[in-house]
């Protein structure tokens, strides 16, 4: 995923892979295969990589180690994942202990409202795994045109939807204009 993530960045950017790995200093082979996902790059590397795409590198990190599969391909994953936004935070509640079970957890979010509830009750904890690919019925964090959701995560033909638990299960479709990113996944027990 993280070769796919790259090369989204590079293209978006409108620059070449030539130009990529002369600023990078970055054997033209080797990013072609780092962007087919047939190797990943090393540390140096995708920082590298990150400096010449004038983007966050630790956005790019959390998509190292995972990989898509035919559900996430078809509705194209990648391209709900951002590489150059960071989630903004707009106060701090301290810390709370992770949990040993959620070691990949990257934050841990307050539940605001009941929209979630039975799963995730109002005042509760959710622990996120960023820039995590997502299966159908899996919980996840999201931004939906400026807002900031928890919803559950579904994909049929190609199409993404978003539901609450609560009294309002409404199936919310996401539309080819809406501005959506997937910004994690809720981890659960």
């Amino acid at each position: 995923m993280i070769g796919d993530m790259i090369a989204k960045a590079r293209k978006e950017k409108g620059m070449t892979k030539t130009e990529l790995a002369n600023l990078t200093e970055i054997n033209i082979g080797h990013l072609t295969h780092i962007e087919k996902g047939e190797r990943n790059p090393s540390h140096k590397a995708l920082k590298s990589i990150c400096k010449a795409l004038n983007i966050p590198y630790q956005q790019l990190m959390y998509t190292y180690d995972k990989s898509l599969n035919e559900d996430q391909t078809s509705y194209g994953a990648v391209e709900h994942i951002s590489y150059n936004k960071l989630l903004a935070v707009d106060s701090v509640g301290g810390f709370i202990d992770c949990p040993p079970n959620f070691p990949s957890s990257a934050i841990a979010l307050k539940v605001k409202d009941n929209s979630m509830e039975p799963k995730f009750m109002a005042g509760s904890y959710v622990f996120v795994e960023f820039n995590t690919p997502l299966n159908s019925k899996d919980f996840g964090l999201f931004s939906l045109n400026g807002d900031i959701v928890i919803r559950k995560f579904f994909a049929r033909k190609g199409k993404i939807f978003l539901r609450a638990e609560g009294k309002d299960s409404t199936e919310i479709p996401i539309a080819d204009d809406d501005e959506f990113y997937i910004i994690g996944k809720i981890l659960s027990k």
